[in-house]
């Protein structure tokens, strides 16, 4: 294989791993919040037993911690696509109208970090 074409999957795969990532992020905060609700409305309610509290806090708490793991492999995931962006850019003989780059720039673009 040669070197443009590595480069090219390096581009492929890291750009679905900024989609991927991107992804979880937001889902794992829309399971934070839902948890977060449910919780609360068991307090407001009353009534709910204790044990059912303590495990809705418990699942928010995970999923909080899930948000902050996926936000900082998101970052490293970032970091790491824009490099081999800044390469193909270099060598633009290489990369004219290369699929892998317009889709790595679009992922770097949604992921606005």
């Amino acid at each position: 294989m040669s070197d443009v074409t590595k480069e090219k999957r390096q581009l492929k795969i890291k750009t679905g791993a900024v989609t991927r990532l991107w992804k979880e992020v937001g889902l794992y905060s829309k399971e934070q919040e839902e948890h977060e609700a449910k919780v609360e409305k068991m307090l407001a309610e009353g009534g709910a037993e204790e044990w059912n509290i303590k495990n809705g806090r418990k699942m928010a708490d995970e999923s909080k911690r899930m948000v902050a793991d996926t936000q900082t492999r998101l970052t490293s995931a970032v970091a790491e696509l824009r490099d081999l962006v800044v390469y193909a850019r270099s060598h633009p003989d290489d990369f004219q109208d290369s699929e892998e780059l317009h889709a790595a720039e679009a992922a770097l673009n949604e992921s606005n970090i």
